[in-house]
């Protein structure tokens, strides 16, 4: 099983390449799945969650061809070409290991008619339930049944046969992000109207939507709380370029933060992650933007800081774990909420194995600074977590060995290599 191995102790420096996204790669790959004409998707990023979901597609009878790219490029083009599903269940085996799986739920609804679905999996990180999920398609058409761990959706006998789901209206009694995903997703081609209240507003909902209107889509409020959908006969091909990653960004930013750097994260839409580019000047550091970039600079000690995690265009609890890493070199306590999710501090216990000084009381955390962080050998528990420690790591005296790092590969494209480029003594060892 392979480590990162982090020296710390240097300050990063220099342009940093952002990737595409990976929530809205596993929200875009689904789309495919909506048509029996190509998908093209580019800015795909090399992840093990793509890769995943790749293959999950491919069990229901897609195919998924990759375009070369040159060993030292980022990114890479993927065509989804779904002629015709030969089967409609996504399987335990596979989606146990991804929660994002339950994406193709609305799509092999719409596409088929019928759509057997397991129970996700995913991070460790608290009790995810899909009922949101169910409700919305139910809302729209969808008749519902769960057994044995599956979830079997159909849409309603149409008047020239074949299976339809009709439209309608739903309002979310919370946001919930992959709910919103997926409704969106059945809803495009339903027989009638749906109306989504209180939709998840996320950049990467905004990507999907814009995809699925490239697709041919009748989309109105893009961006907004409420999503009108006028479903459509059939969505034809595209190709479609995936956003930037916001979080990647972000967490490459407290890396400057954290060592006393500076980076030009470049390919990164600044509006796109406001909230945390807010919360990083509130903590003393320069954010200059430019047109295609953002430059983060560290200037003099970090300030504390007051944070609650919220859905877009809140603080994302999604940078909650590289926050907490990043103020524990701040001068003072910080206090950070966590509302999404209940179990996501357990990147606590190993950030103190360093001299982190925190103590957790519910859903809130109080953070004070440390003057010295202390290499150590830890262990990621889940993709966020895992970046924390590598954060931790960069700003720490010794040698820090990072281990499970398979959750890092979920989610951040050849990091390693991005940060030694910048000036990190960081590597990955195998332990055979």
């Amino acid at each position: 099983m392979d480590r990162i191995l982090i020296r710390g102790g240097n300050r990063l420096s220099g342009k940093l390449p952002i990737s595409g996204a990976k929530n809205a790669a596993l929200t875009l790959m689904p789309c495919g799945l909506l048509t029996d004409q190509p998908l093209t998707l580019r800015n795909l990023p090399r992840l093990a969650d793509v890769d995943g979901f790749g293959h999950l597609l491919n069990q229901l009878g897609a195919s998924t061809a990759i375009e070369g790219t040159r060993p030292d490029e980022f990114g890479r083009v993927m065509t989804i070409r779904a002629g015709q599903l030969t089967s409609t269940e996504a399987p335990y085996d596979i989606v146990r290991k991804m929660r994002a799986s339950i994406l193709v739920l609305g799509p092999i609804l719409a596409r088929a008619g019928e759509a057997r679905v397991s129970l996700p999996g995913g991070c460790a990180i608290g009790n995810r339930p899909i009922d949101l999920h169910l409700k919305a398609l139910e809302a729209i058409g969808a008749e519902l049944e769960m057994s044995a761990g599956y979830v079997t959706a159909r849409a309603p006998m149409a008047a020239g046969g074949g299976r339809r789901l009709a439209g309608g209206r739903y309002r979310f009694p919370v946001v919930s992000v992959g709910a919103t995903e997926n409704v969106v997703m059945a809803a495009v081609t339903a027989k009638g109207s749906s109306r989504i209240e209180n939709a998840a507003r996320e950049p990467e909902i905004v990507d999907l939507c814009r995809c699925l209107v490239a697709m041919g889509a009748q989309i109105e409020g893009i961006g907004t709380e409420t999503l009108e959908i006028e479903g459509v006969d059939r969505l034809h091909g595209a190709t479609y370029a995936v956003m930037p990653d916001r979080i990647e960004a972000g967490s490459y930013a407290c890396a400057a933060a954290i060592t006393g750097g500076s980076l030009e994260l470049v390919g990164i839409d600044a509006e796109s992650m406001g909230a945390t580019l807010s919360a990083l000047a509130d903590a003393g550091v320069l954010i200059e933007l430019k047109k295609n970039s953002v430059c983060v600079t560290a200037q003099g000690p970090l300030q504390p800081l007051t944070l609650t995690t919220a859905p877009f265009p809140g603080f994302a609890t999604d940078m909650q774990a590289q926050f907490m890493a990043m103020l524990c070199k701040a001068a003072g306590a910080s206090v950070l909420t966590e509302t999404i999710f209940e179990n996501r501090y357990m990147h606590v216990p190993e950030l103190a194995r360093m001299g982190a000084d925190i103590t957790v009381t519910g859903r809130t955390a109080v953070v004070r600074g440390v003057e010295r962080m202390v290499g150590a050998p830890v262990m990621a528990t889940d993709l966020r977590a895992s970046m924390s420690l590598i954060l931790a790591g960069l700003a720490a005296d010794g040698e820090t060995a990072v281990s499970r790092v398979y959750h890092l590969d979920r989610g951040y494209e050849r990091l390693e290599e991005k940060l030694s480029a910048v000036g990190a003594d960081i590597e990955r060892v195998s332990d055979g």
